[in-house]
């Protein structure tokens, strides 16, 4: 039975956000406080004795609390912006208790998604620190009777040092709760040789949490009176129930009963993909529940989606002209003059994000209102969809944030927290959804499969004198747009827009083409192709000229300057020009260092080892990596060695940002050992790790050196540039060592078998 307990608002905060733990049902909290929008809607911060912005409170204890209100999916984020708070504000770490933010839109946007968390809220914390040390010195001065100017702060407390007087954060708390929030031009920011944190390096607040299981994900969640969902899909995307058995699911023990979920109305964006949901008392009884269920599907149009078709289909588009982004010089002409003339084809098939935990949601409906839980790195879009859905007002939807047993993207896209209260509110109870492997991989809003097309005409020293290329993909908008064809400016700009060649007649195009599948954004986006596309070109046009592949690299980038896209449209990850240009002498500058680091041309490989360079700026950071692999004799690809050289401007946690690209160091081995989605006449074939493998530890890079180039830019990504530079190394590399070239991902459509 739920016991009744009489707990204040401070008492029901810290038992529902309190370190380490979520109590997520009426088994511990009292019903009646449920209904109370006023308490869950507010923050430990919000209710302590200082509490100068959304993002900071002090207690009179002197408890700091500092609101995260981005996503935790392995990033640390919810450690590195709250240790930005705490170096501004002059907090002791070990006195700060961070909450996790539910989706609400005063903390700005929420989305953990694009690289970006830093980069666009590290002024914001820096003012939310700076805006209660600058209170906490106006009450010390007036205690004082001094001036703010004599006054300054050392660790958790303002001193006066002519007089050496001291006061805790918490004991003035309560003072500078009563004065003025100070306008941001008023405030006075702590100098770089102050820094306590910043810069510095964090392990993860969650990680002894994580390291003993007590660590809460969406799977975590549960109310009492709960059921367990399982939903049966439309194999064929767009696809719609027919018939399916109603009796047969109830014969297995724990099952409840089936309920249809309409199907989308195009554009199909977040919501429920529609299907039959299987309720049950339990996963297991839900999952097999679902075998029993005999849908006849009608498919619709996309069931004449064969992937191999496709494929030819894109290639094709790619060979002709196609519509303009970029054009500079004369690039027709040029290839006229009968100058030796090199093209390529390329190719990278759809890809899954196959995050470690598939898609899981708690949802309750109840009075017109709905509270979810879920490992969301979009709460507010989670609000939103819910919204839409249920027919009720955003400000009604209450979405917590789990942790995130990774996410790459694909929980951006809260179709499944819809699901849940969708069946929330036809049930009269809570729900919680849960996606098998077999959903997570053959429902993904995949990455979207390209084909580009080069062309370059050489000049003596293997030059290009002109250079033309094309790519062909189905839009991540068209999940917004049915009619949606072409690239949107955004995702053009990774990597293909922004071509940074030394290179005087250039031409860019995209083609046409249509989707068949959800398409959205995976960790590094259309970076993954391009990237590959070009550097891979680039080493071809290397070894055509019989010339070292560094140097070469260098010599197409050219001297240092400053690129100007802004008449192409290009967005610049959303950043402006002023404060983020396209510089290709910080590209120079990592691709140099990669070298010496790499030992380049000064190392002698053995029997089967080759080394592979490409360099690429993506989400405002100039990344160069170079790859070492051993290919044997029967076609197994090793990688001994791995280097990698950052530029992200000013880095936050370098530790966490090495780790960062030591994890995209494996994510791309994975992309490019096996990762391919296939379709045969509209549904995917793959279904689970067997089908659709990630790298294994052996298969992994075994060493990956991170050099990160101490920069006083602002600070740039650093979640996802580490996958294009990557794969085109690693794919040069095997050039290297084996004389095959890899045009086509994934590597198994490759024989890299040595011959003699």
């Amino acid at each position: 039975m739920s016991a009744i307990y009489n707990l204040s608002r401070r008492g029901f905060l810290k038992g529902i956000v309190g370190s380490g733990a979520f109590v997520l049902g009426a088994h511990y909290v009292p019903r009646i406080l449920w209904a109370d929008e006023t308490v869950l809607n507010r923050t430990e911060a919000d209710l302590a004795t200082l509490h100068p912005n959304v993002f900071v409170g002090i207690d009179s204890d002197g408890t700091v609390h500092i609101v995260a209100h981005r996503s935790e999916m392995g990033t640390v984020i919810r450690t590195s912006l709250p240790m930005v708070v705490a170096d501004e504000l002059d907090a002791d770490w070990k006195r700060v208790k961070v909450e996790q933010a539910i989706g609400d839109s005063r903390y700005g946007d929420q989305n953990t998604d694009g690289s970006h968390s830093i980069r666009s809220f590290y002024d914001t914390m820096r003012v939310a620190g700076a805006t209660a040390r600058f209170m906490l010195i106006q009450a010390a001065a007036q205690q004082w009777g001094v001036s703010p100017a004599d006054c300054k702060t050392d660790l958790h407390a303002v001193v006066h040092p002519a007089s050496k007087r001291r006061l805790g954060y918490g004991e003035l708390a309560s003072a500078a709760s009563k004065l003025p929030v100070p306008k941001k031009e008023d405030l006075q920011f702590k100098h770089k040789d102050a820094w306590r944190y910043i810069g510095k390096g964090m392990d993860s607040l969650d990680l002894t949490d994580l390291c003993t299981g007590k660590a809460v994900y969406g799977m975590d969640a549960k109310l009492d009176g709960m059921v367990y969902a399982s939903i049966e899909h439309p194999p064929v995307f767009g696809g719609k129930v027919k018939s399916y058995d109603e009796k047969a699911p109830l014969q297995v023990a724990g099952v409840q009963k089936t309920v249809p979920i309409d199907p989308f109305k195009p554009p199909c964006a977040f919501q429920p993909l529609g299907g039959i949901a299987v309720i049950a008392d339990n996963t297991w009884s839900a999952f097999q529940g679902r075998k029993k269920l005999n849908i006849a599907w009608e498919n619709g149009p996309n069931e004449t989606y064969n992937s191999a078709a496709y494929e030819k289909e894109l290639h094709e588009t790619a060979r002709q002209p196609c519509k303009v982004i970029r054009s500079e010089g004369d690039v027709d002409s040029t290839f006229a003059k009968g100058e030796p003339v090199f093209e390529g084809d390329y190719y990278v098939p759809l890809l899954a994000h196959a995050s470690m935990e598939p898609m899981v949601a708690l949802a309750e409906f109840k009075d017109g209102k709905v509270r979810a839980w879920a490992p969301t790195q979009n709460p507010q879009a989670a609000q939103a969809i819910i919204s839409q859905e249920l027919g009720i007002p955003k400000e009604n939807v209450i979405c917590h944030v789990t942790l995130l047993g990774g996410g790459f993207g694909r929980k951006s896209k809260p179709d499944y927290v819809a699901e849940a209260a969708v069946l929330s509110k036809k049930l009269a109870k809570p729900v919680k959804v849960v996606w098998s492997r077999e959903d997570d991989i053959k429902f993904d809003y995949y990455n979207a499969v390209a084909a580009m097309y080069l062309k370059a005409s050489l000049d003596a020293k293997g030059k290009p004198t002109a250079w033309l290329q094309r790519s062909v993909f189905p839009p991540i908008p068209s999940i917004y747009d049915v009619n949606a064809v072409y690239g949107d400016p955004g995702h053009l700009a990774q990597g293909w827009t922004d071509m940074p060649y030394d290179i005087p007649n250039l031409r860019i195009e995209n083609g046409p083409a249509k989707a068949h599948v959800r398409i959205g954004w995976l960790r590094s986006v259309a970076n993954i192709y391009h990237a590959f596309a070009v550097q891979t070109f680039t080493d071809e046009l290397a070894h055509r000229a019989g010339r070292d592949p560094a140097e070469y690299l260098l010599d197409v980038i050219g001297p240092p300057r400053t690129i100007d896209l802004k008449s192409t449209g290009y967005p610049n990850y959303g950043a402006s020009f002023e404060t983020y240009p396209w510089e290709t002498g910080r590209l120079r500058r990592v691709t140099e260092l990669v070298i010496e680091k790499s030992g380049w041309g000064k190392r002698k490989l053995g029997k089967g080892h080759g080394l592979g360079i490409a360099a690429h700026r993506s989400f405002l950071t100039y990344v160069a990596a170079v790859v070492e692999v051993e290919v044997t004799d029967d076609g197994d690809v090793k990688i001994p060695r791995v280097e990698m050289v950052v530029d992200a401007g000013l880095v936050v946690n370098p530790e966490i940002t090495r780790a960062q690209f030591e994890g995209a160091a494996v994510f791309g081995t994975s992309v490019a050992r096996s990762g391919e989605i296939t379709a045969k006449d509209g549904a995917i074939v793959q279904s689970n790790f067997n089908d659709y493998p990630v790298a294994r530890i052996d298969e992994a890079p075994y060493q990956t050196n991170v050099h990160i180039i101490d920069s006083d830019a602002p600070p740039a990504g650093v979640g996802e540039p580490g996958v294009p530079p990557f794969i085109p190394a690693l794919c040069n590399a095997i050039f290297a060592a084996t004389g095959k070239r890899i045009r086509q991902l994934p590597l198994t459509r490759t024989n890299l078998a040595r011959a003699g």
